[in-house]
């Protein structure tokens, strides 16, 4: 018997990482391709660490989070979305994507499968796979004929992808890489089979303060699941609050689950690095509250900036994100979305993440598209497209 899983050794780096380490680093590259603004982390969150790591605060704490961060954490639900969580649902595991792994292991089990709402970061039909999950991807739909066109969730399309083994549907809203924002009808619906069906749901939030209308927080799970429904919410520091590099996020858990979560947060991290804790704990503070709205202002901007690109006439067309900070950018008669973004590279010196990057490989679906971030100072944004729009002219 061979020492290491099959299933291991069949994983190979996805598109984004492919494309960025063909530049990574180079001063004359403007790089679009990963999901973070060009701000820095504001400088009274980098202050409180500062303060944390003076103060001497590099010991162990509580391997589910500081119990100040966790009550801020379970305030923070209740000024966006209304909704009442106990610190018994809430843990602070280290980076979302660790948080994600955790309800993974909760739910993941032998010869079980995960439904996942796509095109989505590969990172999560990864993780899955990596926690013995077999996939099914379930993808959204590109409606182009409406006046303002839309991607589109069929549901029927999604419960009939559920079988007798599948013990969690995912679903990311907003969703990256196209924007797109479940509805609350939709999230009704979804909750109401799962219950009926014992699935759980794992639901990726972590742009929910990042949407491009009235409202403070899109639809959340949190707002109408019950406290013992197997529904997990994620949530994280690093896109609102300009703190990837920071590696902190969040957990939203069954109340159930509250002894398991002392073992596993300990198991899998012992708990997020102590320091960076109180940063978050004053990306939570009023003054906090104030970036949220400074960053939303900064990705709407981002947002007006390819639409007049898109509207310039040059090939590209997209679906106008509802939310989060990326454009998925449709590119007629793109074939290979892979090449043609690794030879953007060296070619026009913009980097940007290769649409077959965000399904399963071979699909054909995402070979016309490449995805952006926008959330950038728009002269340089501005700049990006322009190269991209050059390259585009020479297309074949």
């Amino acid at each position: 018997m061979r020492p290491f899983r099959d299933d291991i050794l069949r994983l190979k780096s996805n598109g984004i990482a492919l494309v960025a380490y063909e530049g990574l680093g180079e001063l004359d590259l403007i790089p679009l391709w990963f999901g973070e603004t060009d701000l820095t982390t504001p400088a009274f969150i980098r202050n409180a660490a500062k303060q944390a790591l003076d103060e001497g605060k590099t010991f162990y704490v509580h391997g589910r989070g500081i119990a100040p961060l966790r009550k801020e954490i379970a305030a923070f639900h209740q000024r966006m979305i209304r909704a009442d969580i106990s610190l018994d649902r809430i843990t602070v595991p280290g980076a979302a994507m660790l948080a994600v792994t955790t309800a993974l292991q909760c739910v993941v089990g032998k010869g079980s499968n995960v439904v996942i709402v796509s095109p989505i970061w590969p990172n999560i039909f990864q993780a899955a796979e990596i926690a013995g999950a077999n996939v099914k991807l379930v993808p959204l739909r590109a409606n182009w004929s409406l006046d303002h066109p839309r991607w589109q969730l069929d549901l029927d399309r999604l419960f009939a992808a559920c079988d007798q083994s599948t013990t969690a549907i995912f679903i990311s809203s907003p969703g990256n890489p196209t924007g797109w924002t479940m509805t609350r009808e939709e999230q009704l619906k979804v909750l109401a089979f799962a219950r009926a069906r014992r699935i759980a749901i794992i639901s990726d939030e972590v742009y929910g303060t990042l949407v491009f209308d009235e409202r403070k927080h899109a639809p959340s799970f949190l707002e109408i699941a019950g406290p013992d429904d197997p529904v997990f919410v994620i949530n994280s520091f690093s896109k609102p609050w300009a703190m990837t590099g920071w590696r902190i996020g969040w957990l939203v858990h069954p109340r159930s689950l509250d002894e398991p979560m002392n073992v596993l947060s300990v198991a899998n991290n012992t708990g997020a690095t102590t320091f960076a804790q109180y940063g978050a704990l004053a990306a939570l503070s009023p003054e906090g509250d104030r970036f949220l709205g400074e960053m939303r202002h900064r990705c709407a901007a981002g947002r007006v900036v390819v639409q007049e690109f898109i509207e310039s006439g040059n090939r590209v067309r997209w679906v106008p994100p509802e939310g989060a900070f990326y454009g998925f950018l449709h590119i007629d008669g793109l074939t290979n979305s892979l090449a043609f973004c690794k030879g953007l590279v060296h070619s026009a010196r913009v980097g940007v993440a290769p649409g077959s990057a965000f399904g399963a490989e071979g699909d054909p679906e995402n070979e016309a598209f490449v995805r952006i971030c926008f959330a950038q100072d728009p002269a340089l944004l501005r700049e990006g497209l322009a190269r991209l729009e050059r390259a585009v002219r020479d297309l074949d």
